[in-house]
């Protein structure tokens, strides 16, 4: 199976993008990777290692930060590390389960590679680069161990999945929306000015783009309580607000889907009735 693979760099307020790109029977797939003051954050996916290394050769790197575990974070780690000897850094939640053989269904080895086993170091709550403290911020939702950067120096936020896009329709099996809820309203409570998706890239004036997808995850999830509240099971009510059904959903064998949006939702709605 031949995936197509495209790889882009540019430049926006120093912070060097690169941007590597697969595509596969009409789904198309991409993922950014940035340097800025020395610090590398995130390190593609092992399929794009090729497109990939001679952007990190360019660079004048000192050490990588990962927002999250997943192989399209991670899979250059390994060349990173042992190759290019750069200290690797990430929440350490994840750290053990790195350092083996990873688990992922095959569509995801598809297009991103099966990721090395590769070691990190626990990050803190705080890191330095040549010019700047770093904020380490604790951002749940997407994965366990999300994390997010703010270079406190140039108030350039680095949200590695956090974002993505403003309208989400579709979410991984594990993704929990009231933690993205929290997460988002976590970064907005900073003082930032660029912000930088790992798969969107330079977001346009990043802090209405983030409030714009919190207000979005708040009308959903009041949405989905009241229809829960009013008798109607998870499938109706995936089906009411979201009735598009898309191709990673059937790609994926549901590991995608709009209905974890709902389960996730109703999941701390139990928990927790009086929340929202």
């Amino acid at each position: 199976m031949l995936l197509k693979k495209n790889f882009k760099q540019q430049t926006i307020n120093a912070v060097q993008m690169g941007n590597g790109t697969v595509a596969f029977q009409g789904i198309k797939l991409n993922v950014h990777c940035f340097v800025v003051d020395g610090v590398l954050i995130d390190t593609g996916a092992k399929s794009l290692e090729k497109e990939f290394k001679p952007f990190f050769k360019q660079q004048d790197i000192d050490q990588v930060v990962i927002t999250h575990y997943h192989e399209d974070h991670t899979g250059c780690a390994t060349f990173l590390h042992k190759e290019m000897q750069l200290p690797v850094y990430m929440n350490s939640i994840m750290l053990d389960s790195c350092k083996e053989n990873p688990k992922y269904p095959m569509y995801r080895k598809l297009f991103w590679g099966k990721r090395s086993p590769f070691h990190a170091r626990a990050i803190g709550k705080t890191f330095s680069s040549r010019n700047a403290t770093w904020d380490v911020i604790e951002t749940p939702g997407h994965a366990v161990d999300h994390l997010a950067f703010l270079n406190r120096e140039t108030g350039q936020l680095f949200t590695g999945d956090l974002y993505c896009q403003e309208r989400t329709k579709v979410v991984l099996r594990e993704e929990s929306i009231p933690n993205t809820i929290e997460s988002l309203k976590k970064v907005l409570s900073y003082d930032f000015e660029d912000v930088f998706c790992s798969h969107a890239g330079y977001l346009e004036d990043g802090r209405a783009a983030l409030q714009r997808k919190l207000d979005y995850l708040f009308d959903i999830e009041r949405k989905v309580i009241k229809f829960y509240e009013d008798g109607l099971s998870p499938s109706q009510i995936s089906n009411t607000l979201f009735p598009k059904k898309y191709p990673i959903t059937f790609f994926s064998s549901g590991e995608w889907n709009s209905l974890h949006i709902i389960n996730s939702i109703i999941q701390e709605h139990i928990k927790n009735p009086l929340s929202v």
